[in-house]
């Protein structure tokens, strides 16, 4: 979005504008390619069209600066076409990054191409000749109509509105620029300057854009893949690799066993709708009371789990804490097991222990908390007397 060499003057500004833009286009093109290479996201694609469109801008605009030859002709023509052309897909990619879009809406970039192009080729179909001026005006309304609907229709619709808009700002103020040297020829010098520097202050604001949603979506993603989708706890599997070094570590830690009591009549009387509300309930009650202890986990269907890896805290305490607070916020109540980490004991048997605890509150009058070693003992103490 440099200036042309036929509408600025010839100061160095322009070379160092116009290297600075198509660096920081290649290095987002890198990175879109990239990142589709990863995720197949078509918002990616068009993004990168933009970013290859606005490189060869920039490298035209080079070539102009170092030569002093317009590259085109009339060079501002084509110029104007690839700059305005480039701003459509942005605004699409920039829309697709954050939401789906209507399938009528992936015609809009070859909808405005054509658009774009009718100045170029209407004055060799017409009998008469058309004063030159016209294909300012027609491009300029054509910038202005795209600036109103991507602050109208794409800055509503994205992650990050107010970055968005102040860049769409810094574009409008170039536009305003541009139109008043092309019309009147009057720009100072001063100002020219400044408008050399606005579309590289434009592509840094989007690329901190690009930036900070691509790091949105690889949180997203590596969330999605260590966590629950319903209950947003650690699924099983990353769940255990925690249990796992904690083991290994011969830290002393606890293991919190929860069944929900009653959860399959739940389902069949009052629906999954209602039994997958009642389970992130639950879930929410065992983040809360774990916050800053320990960490939680979904084991498997109704079932849910605990690490309680703080020393200070007594895992019998924290499992009462959490059968109350279900037992009195909610509709269901729970059967609770829980064991103690000892030395030689692996973090799948330090599991067992717990659910066998558990089963033993759920076998003994549901709505309880049981100790794996105190049932243990209770258990052995008849065999002992016997003998």
């Amino acid at each position: 979005m440099s200036y042309e060499l036929s509408y600025w003057s010839t100061s160095p500004l322009l070379t160092i504008f116009a290297v600075c833009g198509a660096y920081i286009a290649l290095m987002m093109l890198i990175m879109c390619l990239f990142m589709y290479s990863k995720q197949r996201k078509n918002a990616y694609l068009y993004m990168a069209a933009a970013f290859l469109f606005i490189m060869t801008y920039e490298g035209l605009n080079i070539h102009s600066a170092l030569t002093g030859m317009p590259f085109f002709s009339p060079e501002s023509d084509i110029l104007r076409f690839i700059q305005l052309f480039s701003f459509v897909l942005l605004n699409v990619s920039v829309v697709m990054l954050y939401r789906k879009i209507k399938t009528v809406h992936y015609w809009l970039p070859l909808l405005s191409a054509a658009l774009l192009v009718l100045p170029l080729i209407l004055p060799s179909f017409l009998p008469f000749t058309l004063d030159p001026i016209w294909q300012s005006i027609y491009f300029d309304c054509f910038q202005f109509v795209a600036l109103y609907l991507a602050f109208v229709k794409v800055t509503p619709r994205i992650g990050q509105p107010v970055k968005y808009a102040m860049g769409l700002a810094v574009y409008t103020v170039w536009g305003i620029l541009q139109s008043i040297h092309t019309y009147s020829n009057t720009l100072a010098s001063v100002l020219q300057g400044f408008a050399l520097a606005l579309p590289v202050l434009f592509y840094s604001i989007v690329f901190f854009i690009l930036f900070r949603r691509i790091v949105e979506l690889m949180q997203s993603i590596y969330r999605s893949a260590i966590t629950d989708g319903l209950t947003g706890l650690y699924n099983r599997r990353h769940f255990m690799k925690y249990l796992d070094h904690y083991t290994s570590q011969e830290l002393k830690i606890s293991a919190i066993f929860c069944d929900i009591d009653n959860f399959k009549k739940l389902n069949d009387t009052q629906g999954h709708a209602r039994a997958d509300e009642v389970l992130k309930q639950v879930a929410a009650i065992m983040e809360e009371e774990l916050e800053g202890i320990g960490i939680t986990g979904r084991y498997g269907g109704e079932e849910l789990v605990a690490l309680v890896v703080d020393r200070k805290v007594k895992p019998a305490q924290v499992a009462e804490n959490i059968r109350a607070r279900v037992a009195s916020e909610t509709i269901v109540t729970l059967s609770i097991g829980y064991s103690v980490l000892r030395k030689g004991v692996r973090g799948d048997e330090l599991m067992k222990q717990a659910d066998k605890a558990m089963y033993h509150s759920k076998t003994n009058g549901k709505n309880k908390v049981s100790d794996y070693r105190s049932m243990k003992t209770a258990s052995a103490e008849p065999k002992e007397s016997a003998g």
